[in-house]
């Protein structure tokens, strides 16, 4: 894969999401999940992303049991922001006491010294951004982290973030069928000189072609709770409708759908775009490196966008409640 800009950093066009492994989309195998992060640096992956809440810890050890051998090998991303409460739910946390506890915890999943680019998961409603922006500055400034970033924030709450410290990296959901972005938040990050890290490019494995049908999604899989909108009854339905002219599109190209939608992402906006799809399944990850380097023309990419965007789309994103949880929303 070719590579691109992220901060002080050079890294892979496409990231490895690394929440896949321990929640979100069912049961992961743990064998096949190891020989994954073993294999991605030998695919290209120089990127990956996880976070504390991703399994409460599991994803982080993960990576830090099998790949701090090759530590030098590529740049690491983790997020803090969420803990559990006393019923263990996961609730918003973005005191600096708290930012500073769940990094010293990553540390220690990670078996790292110190990580790459520390993100704000949420804000937290009750703690001005400012503050905790301050926190993730101070363990810039004691050796624990390099740079900071926020995730599913809208345009104010980033540039008051960057007024503080330096932000060198924005995460959002962000694919063919979530433009949220495109509002604000993707023009105000050239402005300031902050990468994009998409997830869910693939729209929760929807523009692969092959998302289970609704009424086999597990409980716990995140298009049956938060994601439910675009995945449930006549909606789904609808959806699936605009599938048969998506594959005709990849067929042209003579890649896969799931590629198409990588190579669609790293088209938009330059080369501060690094999407970073997430996978249980090796050969996916491998498929997915592959289009790293696909080029789609113009054209190819303006029938994509008439295609499939938030006006072809049926659902909202989230849930209701998932909707007024993303600042990044106020956009």
């Amino acid at each position: 894969m070719h590579q691109r800009p992220l901060g002080p950093f050079s890294v892979s066009a496409i990231g490895l999401g690394c929440m896949n492994i321990s929640m979100g989309y069912g049961k992961a195998d743990e064998a096949e999940s190891i020989r994954l992060l073993q294999t991605c640096i030998d695919e290209g992956y120089t990127f990956l992303d996880t976070a504390a809440m991703y399994g409460w810890g599991y994803s982080e050890q993960m990576i830090g049991t099998h790949l701090k051998h090759r530590r030098d090998d590529y740049v690491l991303a983790s997020k803090c922001g969420f803990v559990k409460d006393d019923t263990g739910n996961s609730v918003f946390d973005g005191s600096p006491q708290a930012i500073r506890t769940t990094c010293e915890q990553s540390l220690r999943n990670l078996q790292t010294d110190v990580i790459d680019l520390y993100y704000l998961h949420r804000i937290d409603p009750k703690v001005p951004v400012e503050d905790s922006v301050g926190a993730l500055a101070d363990l810039v400034h004691d050796g624990k982290i390099k740079t900071i970033g926020l995730s599913e924030v809208s345009t104010e709450s980033l540039r008051r973030a960057h007024a503080v410290f330096p932000i060198a990296a924005l995460q959002s959901e962000y694919s063919l069928w979530s433009r949220t972005p495109e509002r604000k938040i993707l023009s105000a990050c050239e402005e300031l000189d902050v990468a994009f890290v998409p997830f869910s490019p693939l729209a929760r494995s929807f523009l692969t072609g092959i998302t289970p049908e609704p009424e086999d999604l597990h409980e716990n899989d995140i298009r049956a709770t938060i994601a439910r909108p675009r995945f449930e009854g006549e909606n789904y339905k609808k959806n699936k409708q605009l599938l048969p002219a998506y594959k005709t599109i990849a067929d042209e190209v003579g890649c896969s759908m799931a590629q198409l939608a990588l190579a669609w992402v790293l088209a938009r906006h330059g080369r501060r775009m690094i999407p970073i799809p997430g996978t249980k399944d090796i050969q996916h990850m491998r498929e997915n490196a592959a289009a790293g380097d696909i080029v789609l023309d113009d054209e190819i990419v303006s029938r994509l966008d008439a295609l499939i965007n938030e006006s072809t789309v049926v659902g909202t994103r989230y849930t209701e409640a998932g909707m007024k949880a993303a600042d990044s929303e106020r956009d």
